[in-house]
């Protein structure tokens, strides 16, 4: 039995609290220390399944098509993407779909702070934040190449800011959707990638990805001004509760606050668009 509760503190969340509703009693989590156990288990499991999929596809792949030395790092690391976005999009939807997230928006501020997360959701969150951690030792095991570790380590800093942010802050629910949109940009992107390294006279895909890509920035844009600038700023609770995990909520009483966050996404977004934009100038040509 004492094995039995070490190895649960490493396999499943903890944390968990029985929350009184209606029906009776409903077991949910929230975050703590501990998580950071979890989150090392589940680095090793994703090491293992990059291991998995590096040894048992793309490899095999990469033989048959006899790439060059950039064309091969850029065909794996477009091939864990794509399976990892696949993966991702379909768990993160499966998600936001039963837990209400979708046909019910409002869901994602009302009762804000969202301290108690369902299994299912935190759970979604510490694979998250393991994924992009094991990102770090990988780029020794693959020997990425120099003067890509930068814009790798620019790409997986963003992402864990971005996931522990909204962790830790209980924004959980607008972070799904947020990472949906996402991932199912990204997903399409590195598909396309993969079939123009299989042939470079076929860019189709590259079309569709475009296409998504803007879909899912005005798609982003118009979520974050929703929540930050209409949703939150109506939260009853408005006052700082560290103990209730109200650590956010308060600050949307100030309009400059407000305001500068919004601006902050704003110049965020513009200057994604504007890499798009040059990407796509630069493929035309």
């Amino acid at each position: 039995q004492v094995t039995a509760k070490t190895a649960f503190l490493f396999i499943l969340p903890q944390y968990n609290v029985s929350v009184p509703t209606a029906d009776g009693e409903l077991v949910q989590y929230h975050y703590g220390l501990k998580d950071l156990v979890t989150i090392l288990f589940y680095i090793f499991i994703a090491i293992i399944l990059h291991a998995v999929v590096q040894e048992y596809a793309l490899d095999k792949i990469n033989r048959r098509l006899h790439l060059s030395k950039v064309k091969h790092s850029k065909f794996n690391e477009s091939g864990q993407l794509v399976a990892f976005h696949l993966t991702s999009v379909i768990w993160c939807l499966y998600v936001v779909v039963t837990e209400g997230y979708i046909s019910n928006p409002r869901s994602l501020w009302e009762n804000y702070p969202h301290v108690y997360l369902p299994f299912q959701v935190k759970f979604f969150y510490l694979c998250q934040l393991a994924y992009w951690l094991h990102a770090l030792p990988e780029l020794y095991f693959q020997k990425v190449r120099k003067e890509e570790i930068p814009r790798q380590l620019r790409c997986i800093a963003l992402y864990l800011v971005h996931i522990a942010g909204a962790y830790l802050l209980n924004l959980t629910r607008l972070g799904l959707i947020l990472l949906l949109l996402q991932y199912l940009a990204e997903f399409f992107f590195h598909m396309a990638r993969l079939v123009y390294f299989t042939d470079e006279n076929n860019e189709k895909l590259f079309n569709v990805w475009a296409v998504v890509f803007v879909i899912t920035r005005l798609f982003t844009l118009t979520l974050y001004i929703l929540v930050i600038g209409f949703g939150l700023p109506r939260v009853e609770n408005q006052a700082l509760d560290p103990e209730r995990g109200n650590l956010f909520s308060f600050l949307f009483n100030n309009i400059l606050f407000r305001m500068s966050v919004l601006l902050l996404v704003c110049l965020f977004q513009a200057s994604v668009m504007w890499r798009f934009i040059h990407f796509q100038l630069r493929r035309w040509r």
